[in-house]
């Protein structure tokens, strides 16, 4: 599965912690294999936020994506509940 990164995503991932960065790396890892699998509670966003989706990194902290189609995903913002 091919990730894309906007700059929105960019940014924001160069501002959290280290060792948040390195929890993002692994859960990337498990969304590239299967983008639903149960350890990231991945769920689909409601209201303005309808066309995306989003994923667990720990209990506090999520990243926001839309697919593009079958093979491709958009990251656009990472961070706490604030994202949303």
């Amino acid at each position: 599965m091919e990730i894309r990164y906007r700059p929105r995503f960019v940014r924001e991932y160069r501002k959290i912690p280290a060792s948040l960065q390195g929890l993002l790396k692994r859960k990337v890892s498990l969304f590239r294999i299967d983008p639903f699998d149960v350890r990231l509670k991945t769920h689909k966003l409601h209201g303005d936020l309808s066309d995306f989706y989003a994923f667990r990194i720990d209990y506090r902290n999520r990243v926001i994506f839309a697919f593009v189609d079958k093979k491709i995903v958009e990251f656009y913002s990472v961070g706490d509940h604030d994202i949303y």
